[in-house]
Formats: structure tokens, C-alpha cells, sequence
């Protein structure tokens, strides 16, 4: 990793200051209806100690890096990590910046909030829209358990209770028919659930669409992702965001 050699700041998202920073709405656009049900969702979960961190090279007006983390008794993903700061999104951008201790700047300020805490915790994965786990590898982390392409990883500062993943495959069983389960924590899954109605008019399919209204739901969600499940038959066909593109080939397969 080649050494900081430019200036940096990180701001802090606050209830505050928020409309002066829309990147923290994971880039939404802030004419979109959506992007203010986040804002709303957002100004709920500060107050459970959520936190949104942008990471700004002196002189550019857009963020470089973000973070987001919560006390593990409120993260939106299916394990049980009470006694941890849990990270939900880690993100760096930009070619020109990589390896360049970015992305460990932003890691560094969860870790720097949670020092009383048991350590912190995050869900990774070989898949799409999660960080990877080589980066928290490097920062001193270690897998504590694994299901399927996704690791849960934790740096614990004293001795207590591992991180552990819960057992959502067993909640799969109860989805018999065509379900949407989701969660206004990522605005783009909140976004799919707006744009897939058209399809699914013209499709004349009614799906149970399910909105997960608070952490604890996530932690009980048919996925380890917990924020988007989209089933069939008890069938877990989609756990992440999707394009309609990619939502109207998963119908042509699978129904």
C-alpha cells in the first residue's frame, strides 16, 4: 500500500448538514422521491447511533470514500453482533487513489468510535455491492464465520462473545409464493421495489411485498444480505439489488 500523500478530511452526516452532502445517499439523485425517504430513514437511525462518514481530497467537491456503521444491536444484516460497531457499506472510488490507504482511513474512524465497544464487525463478500474482505484482512480482521460467498469478519479489542451469523436460510421455508422482502437502508433495493411495479402490472403478478421497518426484522431476514430478498417457492432468487432488466430474466427462468 503506497503511503497518503495528498490531504484529506472526513465529515461526519448529521441530521444537520445532510442536504449539503447528497453523495451519502449513495448517489441518488436528490430530485428523486426516493432520495428523500433515505434522508427520512437516515435522521430515524441517527438516533440508534448510526453513523455516515464521506471521505473528501482537499479541493474536490465529491466524496472519495464512505462509510456507514451502527452498534451491532441495530445492524440491517442477519447476524448477531450485540457488543460490536457493525459496518454496513465501505466504498472508495476512483482508480487513481487506489492502494493508497483510503479505504483504511474510513475503517479506522469505526474502530476509533467503537473503543469501549467488544471490537467491530462487518459482512463482506465475493459478490457485488459489499466490500471485500481483503481490505479488512490487511487492517487486522478475521473471519469468524462464512455462508456461502459472504464472510462475517471482526477485530475484537477484548476478550467476548464472537459475531455470529444467524441461521436465515431457516426463514426461506415460510416464503411459499412470489415475496419481495426488502428494507429502505439501501435506497437503490427501495428504488427496484418503485421501478418493478410497471412489470409487474404488465405482468399481472402480485407479489407480498414485505417492508423490513426496523433492525431487528433485518437481523430475523430470509437472507445475510437481510435488506433484499426476492423468492419463489421458498427459493432465494435475488439478495441484493437488481436491474429490471435483470428482474424480468429471473421471472423468464424461474416462472
Amino acid at each position: 500500500m503506497a503511503p497518503i500523500n495528498f490531504e484529506t478530511s472526513i465529515i461526519e452526516i448529521t441530521s444537520d448538514n445532510i442536504t449539503e452532502h447528497p453523495q451519502a445517499i449513495c448517489f441518488i439523485n436528490p430530485k428523486h422521491e426516493l432520495y428523500y425517504k433515505k434522508v427520512d430513514w437516515l435522521k430515524e437511525q441517527f438516533q440508534n447511533g448510526l453513523k455516515i462518514k464521506l471521505l473528501y481530497l482537499t479541493g474536490e467537491k465529491r466524496p472519495i470514500g464512505f462509510i456507514e456503521y451502527v452498534p451491532g444491536e441495530y445492524c440491517w444484516r442477519s447476524v448477531d453482533a450485540k457488543g460490536y460497531m457493525f459496518i454496513h457499506c465501505l466504498w472508495t472510488n476512483g482508480k487513481k487513489h487506489q492502494h493508497q490507504g483510503l479505504g483504511t482511513l474510513l475503517i479506522k474512524e469505526a474502530e476509533k468510535d467503537a473503543k469501549e465497544m467488544l471490537g467491530v464487525s462487518v459482512l463482506t463478500s465475493d459478490k457485488s455491492f459489499m466490500a471485500s474482505k481483503e481490505i479488512f484482512i490487511k487492517n487486522g480482521y478475521t473471519i469468524v464465520s462464512e455462508s456461502g460467498k459472504e464472510q462475517l469478519m471482526a477485530k475484537q479489542f477484548r476478550e467476548g462473545l464472537s459475531p455470529s451469523i444467524n441461521k436465515w436460510y431457516e426463514k426461506l421455508e415460510k416464503y411459499q409464493d412470489f415475496s419481495i422482502v426488502y428494507s429502505k437502508q439501501c435506497p437503490w433495493v427501495a428504488r427496484f421495489i418503485k421501478e418493478v411495479k410497471p412489470i409487474l402490472e404488465e405482468k399481472r403478478l402480485k407479489p407480498e411485498i414485505i417492508e423490513l421497518k426496523t433492525a431487528a426484522q433485518a437481523q430475523k431476514a430470509p437472507s445475510l444480505y437481510g435488506v433484499f430478498n426476492l423468492i419463489y417457492n421458498g427459493k432465494l432468487l435475488a439478495d441484493r439489488y437488481i436491474s429490471t432488466t435483470r428482474f424480468l430474466n429471473i421471472l423468464h427462468k424461474e416462472m
